[in-house]
Order: structure tokens, then C-alpha cells, then sequence
């Protein structure tokens, strides 16, 4: 005589299988709505100088990017809640890792314009640039690689959906690519966080006083810190619980959370900096872009260490040391401003 199988162990069974994919749209959606809320404000505060900058249209970019990965969670979670038996296509569910995987690559590389700020193409020298940048392109490009390989080493081993998730835990368990390529990661971010600011010191090492100066160049160095020290907490986190934990329903979850994190730390940074941008423009006459005189309020703060001090201009979007020198005249500086113009794609931050 078989026994009936009592409802309670059922509904524990049905809400034990669809809890993964719960966590996961309740993570995607809030987020989500953040980086909507977000971008709205970006574009709230941009001028039209600002929204010309490619470092605005990267966010931009990432943004779509990070509620795309939104969408697809969605869809594909959703479908697993809803409709247990019938999943979503192969194409979809394996567009979502896609855009789980791929994307950091493309934040990390906005971070990295950063650095154009500090070393403009048109006035630094070509071996320069190579020796700066050789390392961090070498290490993305070996990231999308090790990405690409992982990916291709999961979805060519299975044919339906089903069975794709049903060899998640074994494919995740100890991925050596996913290992590598978080590990890479945080080479990357590191190596550019630490040139940034390392150069950002020695430029403005001469500024001593001017409160208004300071305190720019100090939200500089912790905005850079904090766009480094998230995404860093959340790699060290990955990879203990790739090694450790043969469930990947949290190393998913620390995976996603990660992605939005780096976007609203990379869109906070630019977001501080158009929001400055917009308050200077509405406060100072419609030509700000050249020093008339030396007492003008234009978008040039010039501060002078003495006769024989340095001179830093801070002009919109950049920090950069012209130099020391003597006084200098105000067609001087107005013609430094000019050649700072020509770099208007970067930003500082």
C-alpha cells in the first residue's frame, strides 16, 4: 500500500526550488530601479557640454547594459517561478549570463578613462601612453578571453535549459576561469586606482592651502578609493564562495550585486561631478571658458605656491599641473585653458 505524500513536504519542496530565482528578481529589480532612478538624475544634472563627453555616454551605456541584465534575471527567473516546466529558451538563458559576465569588463574600462585625464592623447608622448596602458588593455582583453572560454566550456556541454541549470552547481563549483578572471579583476582595478592617484598626488602635491582646491582633490581621492575598495570586498567574496560553496545561488547573487554596485559607484563619481558642473554654470556669466583678468569668477581656480610656486588649474573636468613658473599673465593661462579644451572627452573622476 503506497503512502501519500503529505501537502506540507510539497509546498516546502516548491518554495525550497523557486526561492533561488526569487532572490534573484528581488535583487535585479531593486537595483534596477536605482540605476533608472539614477540615470534620470545623470541626465537631470548633465549640461550640454557634459553629455558630448565620452565618459558620459560610457555610463550611459552601462547603465542600459546593468537594466538589460535586469530584464533578462526577470525573464528567466520569473519564467522559473512561474512556469516550473516549460523554462525559457537556451538563446535567453545564456544572453543573461552573458551580460552577467561580460559587462564588469566594459565598467572597469570607464574607470580606466580616468587616466586620459591625467596623460591627454594629443600633448603625451606615444611611448608613454604604451608604457600606462599596455597592462591594463593586456589584462582586459585576457579577461573577455578567460570569459569567453569558461562560457563556451558550460553551454556547449548541454542542450536544453533544464539541463544547463541542472549542471550549474558542478560547473561552478571550483571554476578555474571564473578564479582567473576575478583575480584578474582586481589586478586591473588595482593597478589603475593606484596609478591615478598616485599621479593625482604628485600634481597636486604643491597644494597646501585654498580649502576649495583641497576638498576637491580629497572628494577625488575617495570617490577612486570607494570605486576600488566595493568591487574588491565583492571579488574577495567570490571567489571564497566559488572555492568553498558548491551552491551558486549566493556566488549569483554576490555576482549581480557586484555588476550594480560597480555602476552606481562609477555613475556616483560622474554624478558628483555634473552636479558641481551644473551649479557652476548657472552661477558664473556665459563665457567661463577664458580668463579675462586675473580677479574673474570663471571655471579656473589658479593657485600659486609664491613668485616661483605651481600653478593647478582645475577646469571642469580635470586637475592638471601646467607647470612651475613665475607669475604669468592671464593670456597665459587663457591659452593653457585652451589646450586643456582640446581633452574635453574625460573626465577627472
Amino acid at each position: 500500500m503506497s503512502s501519500a505524500i503529505s501537502p506540507d513536504v510539497v509546498i516546502n519542496a516548491f518554495i525550497a526550488g523557486i526561492r533561488p530565482y526569487f532572490d534573484y528578481v528581488l535583487s535585479a529589480t531593486a537595483f534596477s530601479a536605482c540605476l533608472f532612478t539614477l540615470l534620470i538624475v545623470l541626465f537631470a544634472f548633465s549640461t550640454k557640454e557634459s553629455r558630448r563627453r565620452l565618459v558620459f555616454r560610457l555610463n550611459v551605456l552601462a547603465i542600459c547594459v546593468s537594466m538589460t541584465l535586469g530584464v533578462l534575471v526577470g525573464l528567466v527567473a520569473g519564467n522559473a517561478m512561474m512556469d516550473p516546466f516549460n523554462q525559457v529558451s537556451k538563446s535567453a538563458y545564456i544572453a543573461s549570463i552573458v551580460f552577467a559576465l561580460f559587462p564588469p569588463v566594459l565598467y572597469d574600462s570607464i574607470l580606466l578613462t580616468r587616466l586620459f585625464a591625467l596623460y591627454p592623447i594629443s600633448t603625451t608622448h606615444p611611448t608613454t601612453l604604451l608604457k600606462i596602458f599596455a597592462f591594463p588593455v593586456c589584462v582586459k582583453c585576457a579577461r573577455v578571453i578567460v570569459i569567453a572560454v569558461g562560457l563556451h566550456h558550460y553551454v556547449s556541454s548541454e542542450l536544453t535549459t533544464t539541463s544547463l541549470e541542472e549542471a550549474m552547481p558542478s560547473a561552478w563549483y571550483r571554476n578555474p576561469e571564473m578564479t582567473a578572471e576575478w583575480g584578474m579583476q582586481i589586478a586591473d582595478n588595482f593597478y589603475s586606482v593606484t596609478i591615478f592617484l598616485y599621479n593625482l598626488h604628485i600634481r597636486t602635491s604643491s597644494v597646501k592651502r585654498f580649502g576649495g582646491v583641497v576638498e576637491r582633490i580629497r572628494q577625488i581621492f575617495f570617490i577612486s578609493v570607494a570605486n576600488f575598495v566595493f568591487p574588491l570586498i565583492f571579488n574577495v567574496a567570490q571567489i571564497i564562495c566559488i572555492t568553498t560553496n558548491r551552491s551558486p545561488t549566493a556566488g549569483v547573487l554576490l555576482l549581480m550585486i557586484n555588476n550594480y554596485v560597480t555602476v552606481v559607484g562609477v555613475l556616483c563619481a560622474t554624478l558628483w561631478f555634473s552636479g558641481s558642473e551644473w551649479v557652476r554654470t548657472r552661477n558664473e556669466p556665459l563665457s567661463d571658458h577664458v580668463v579675462h583678468s586675473p580677479k574673474s569668477n570663471s571655471g579656473v581656480d589658479r593657485v600659486a605656491g609664491g613668485k616661483n610656486g605651481s600653478e593647478v588649474v582645475v577646469l571642469r573636468r580635470a586637475s592638471v599641473t601646467l607647470g612651475t613658473r613665475g607669475s604669468g599673465s592671464a593670456s597665459e593661462l587663457a591659452a593653457g585653458c585652451n589646450a586643456l579644451e582640446k581633452e574635453n572627452k574625460y573626465v577627472l573622476v
